[in-house]
């Protein structure tokens, strides 16, 4: 109950000028005496609360201790206490929380939270994340089994520079030793990750790398027209929000989307099997003739039971 009510009265210095002792012993319905005891143990644990004589005297902290209010407003406060929670919250990091503490003393109390964000570790597993994480800032190298595109199981051995979370899934960016370049692993498809360990000491630099990546995604891309019908159109909606969309007057959805050689995209395939009976490829024609022969090949499999 005490270690409650010092964290407590902390928040309470940090988010007030000069709180009284009689309004702090009120407060936590205790006597004066204690608010006295409690201070001393509060400023015993290095946060300096100032006491001021007078009238309109109490106790506050140190100004310089506190975060400059001018520096950041209530929504860069909101934004950022969002973001740092929902992190905190995958990876279990305590500096993380101890800046929230600090950026709440800034916000106010009585704001509406207008943004929430939840990145979590549904399609990674956390453990290994946060594992990931821990090899990075101590520089360990990381083993582990992958499953590529081509759903090849290979060994891989590499320096980890950098998590990454994007296109809804978590990504390691690192240098892999096997191939002897940079390479991103979707974390989703590794497998029995370990931390050797070997350390090492090469410093990575990854801007313009992912840079040019990014640029590389973006060319040769091709139309794919779809028509989604009328009960399957919030699924639609989910998987290809940044689509074109033409409501039709029955009820479907036409969308047309630019993608990387699609004949060979197999996420997108996989997406559009997923839909069943409820997709129609409509352009261009080769990606319909391999949607053709995926179902011919399905309907084939089930005809030999």
């Amino acid at each position: 109950m005490k270690l409650e009510r010092l964290i407590s009265m902390i928040y309470m210095l940090l988010n007030n000028e000069v709180l009284s002792a009689s309004a702090l012993a009120e407060k936590y319905n205790v006597s004066q005496r204690t608010i006295y005891r409690d201070i001393d143990a509060i400023c015993a644990a290095g946060i300096p609360v100032v006491s001021y004589q007078g009238v309109n005297g109490g106790y506050g902290i140190m100004e310089e201790y506190k975060m400059d209010k001018s520096l950041l407003g209530s929504y860069d406060v909101e934004s950022l206490i969002t973001i740092l929670h929902s992190v905190s919250t995958v990876f279990e990091d305590e500096r993380a929380l101890e800046t929230i503490h600090r950026l709440q003393t800034v916000g106010q109390e009585s704001q509406t939270q207008s943004l929430s964000m939840d990145i979590g570790s549904w399609r990674a597993n956390a453990e290994s994340l946060r594992l990931l994480r821990t090899a990075i800032t101590g520089k360990r190298v990381i083993r582990f089994d992958y499953i590529n595109a081509k759903n090849e199981r290979t060994n891989r051995k590499v320096e980890p520079v950098r998590l990454m979370y994007k296109y809804g899934s978590w990504y390691l960016y690192s240098f892999c030793r096997t191939r002897e370049d940079y390479r991103e692993f979707r974390v989703s498809r590794m497998a029995d990750v370990v931390e050797t360990p070997e350390t090492f000491h090469r410093t990575h630099v990854v801007e313009h790398r992912e840079r040019a990546y990014d640029m590389s995604r973006k060319a040769e891309q091709v139309e794919v027209v779809l028509h989604f019908s009328a009960d399957s159109l919030a699924m639609a909606m989910d998987h290809f929000y940044d689509a074109d969309k033409r409501f039709n007057d029955d009820g479907t959805l036409t969308m047309t989307l630019k993608v990387i050689n699609p004949s060979e995209a197999r996420w997108l395939l996989s997406i559009l099997l997923s839909f069943g009976d409820k997709v129609e490829v409509m352009e261009p024609a080769e990606l319909r003739q391999i949607m053709r022969t995926k179902l011919e090949n399905m309907l084939s499999r089930y005809a030999k039971g």
